[in-house]
């Protein structure tokens, strides 16, 4: 499984409600604005996507160095020139911007790692995100019984670049922007070679809360690392 080749211990998984007919006046801002200026300060974008099944949705994840690493750089962002210049017209594209996970690498499992451009044009689309909400926190049953037998089995059938992240535990460290706290959950992503459904799911029901959300997820043409 591949390693990350820089430091992500804090990632936000972000998925905004958008104004009808919207979402590509937010990608064609996003990607000519925020990319950038959000590097700037130190903020990393991972991936922007669109969601083909969702046309009200817009999905996206970036991630920190670490926690104080997040507040910083967000204040960076949302107190700048940049966001104070465009705020107004992102946010008459949205209805919500508050469904955000904040995670962390799911220990001894993987994180994300970058992408060149011949790696990004070798993997296989479109992408999933699987969040499994979960009843307690993940442990090491989980992981044995359920998480690295079925990551296994995506391989087999042709995922690439499998990253599982778990909830972050630490308090938001910026309330200006909200974050779930409905309860931990798993999230798995990777890059699937079908339209079809991802296989073994049911292995995860001793251990969770509610259904499993599963997104197929398109990457924009200027989404960083998918």
């Amino acid at each position: 499984m591949p390693a990350m080749d820089t430091p992500h211990t804090v990632i936000e998984l972000r998925r905004y409600l958008m104004q009808p007919g919207r979402r590509d006046d937010l990608i064609e801002l996003f990607e000519r604005e925020f990319i950038t200026g959000q590097q700037a300060v130190g903020i990393d974008v991972l991936a922007v996507f669109r969601e083909p099944e969702a046309p009200d949705r817009f999905t996206w994840l970036r991630s920190f160095a670490d926690m104080p690493a997040r507040a910083k750089a967000l204040a960076a962002f949302y107190g700048g020139p940049l966001w104070q210049a465009h705020r107004t017209a992102a946010n008459a594209t949205m209805v919500d911007s508050d469904d955000v996970l904040l995670l962390r690498p799911s220990s001894g499992l993987a994180g994300l790692p970058g992408l060149g451009p011949a790696q990004r044009a070798a993997v296989p689309r479109p992408w999933r995100a699987v969040v499994l909400p979960l009843a307690e926190p993940a442990d090491g049953a989980l992981r044995e019984r359920a998480v690295v037998p079925w990551l296994r089995s995506l391989r087999d059938a042709g995922a690439q670049e499998l990253a599982v992240f778990e909830t972050e535990p630490a308090p938001n460290n910026f309330p200006r922007l909200p974050v779930r706290t409905d309860g931990p959950v798993l999230v798995v992503l990777c890059a699937w070679p079908s339209d079809g459904p991802l296989p073994g799911l049911p292995a995860f029901e001793p251990w969770l809360r509610a259904r499993p959300l599963v997104l197929r997820l398109s990457p924009t043409a200027g989404s960083p690392r998918a």
